[in-house]
């Protein structure tokens, strides 16, 4: 790990990318450009010959050929991906300024020349750009350091989230912030400055914190009930802001629009005929018709005899 320190004197913790890493990425580049210039030689010697120019304008043609491949490869590479070729790419590597920001069209272009003119140039026996980044304890080599820029790793531990909370007498507090004003970019900032708090200096990181959180203050209301810290601000603010958010998140609903919607897609369709609803009320069951007795028979009943001779009781036979 090593050290970067930004304009603000905030110190950066990476991890610097040594001279057997740079040399495998650089060998994928260059296997590249040697692709690259056999197919477009190949095509252009097609072509010189059909036509049967002069020999003087094919030398001069594969000669700019050969500088734009190999010196403009690596320029318009680090200017448009900011620091990458394909070889940094496959190994997580990137050129950066000595404060930790991108490098632009110069830096680029000056550390192209130098790997040519001085780096590795064959009338230094390719060794100067080879022990200049062995002795540097940054592993730049002379390009690098007069360009300005490092080589890092890009893939390492992803930084983890800080914890968010509210001290308890705050939490009336927080609950009565006005945050609208409060951007993205800040509320991020805030974010990482309480990520990386353990791994600042004791002075960049009260400077930083107090700066981080007056610019917050600016922008939210009320102010805290008690004075506290900068470090405790920024996580009840943001510990707050989070909350708001999930809350909102929790009672959003999808709304169905379009012709063909309905407020409940999954409702059963009313009708006679509809099924019954198998999560809602059961279905009331048919009423049975009220029970009507019989009339009374109008003439004289039938005498009921058993197998003894005895009349059954109710008959005309038995009173």
């Amino acid at each position: 790990m090593s050290q970067l320190v930004t304009g603000e004197a905030v110190v950066l913790q990476v991890r610097i990318a040594r001279m057997p890493t740079r040399a495998l990425a650089c060998a994928i580049d260059m296997i590249l450009q040697v692709v690259v210039l056999m197919v477009l030689i190949g095509l252009l010697t097609g072509f010189l010959l059909g036509s049967q120019s002069s020999e003087a304008l094919a030398v001069a043609l594969i000669f700019i050929v050969v500088l734009l491949v190999a010196v403009g490869y690596r320029v318009v590479m680090e200017t448009l991906t900011r620091g990458r070729t394909i070889g940094k790419m496959v190994l997580g590597l990137k050129v950066v300024r000595d404060d930790g920001s991108s490098i632009r069209f110069r830096h680029a272009l000056v550390r192209t020349l130098m790997w040519f003119f001085v780096d590795f140039a064959p009338w230094f026996a390719a060794s100067p750009g080879i022990v200049a980044s062995l002795m540097n304890k940054q592993g730049k080599r002379i390009g690098d350091m007069v360009a300005g820029t490092v080589v890092i790793r890009e893939r390492q531990q992803s930084m983890a989230s800080p914890p968010l909370f509210v001290p308890g007498p705050l939490v009336q507090w927080a609950q009565s912030l006005e945050l609208s004003r409060l951007s993205d970019e800040l509320a991020n900032a805030a974010r990482d400055y309480l990520a990386r708090y353990t791994e600042l200096l004791p002075g960049p990181q009260i400077a930083l914190g107090e700066a981080l959180a007056a610019r917050v203050a600016a922008v939210t209301a009320p102010a805290p009930p008690h004075p506290i810290i900068a470090p405790a601000f920024l996580s009840a603010v943001l510990a707050e802001r989070r909350r708001r958010e999930l809350h909102r998140l929790a009672t959003q609903r999808p709304v169905p629009t379009g012709p063909f919607s309905q407020p409940n897609p999954y409702a059963v369709p009313p009708g006679p005929f509809a099924p019954p609803n198998p999560y809602g009320a059961p279905a009331p069951l048919p009423v049975p018709p009220p029970f009507v007795p019989p009339p009374p028979p109008t003439g004289p009943r039938p005498a009921t005899v058993n197998a003894q001779g005895w009349a059954a009781p109710g008959s005309n036979g038995w009173t």
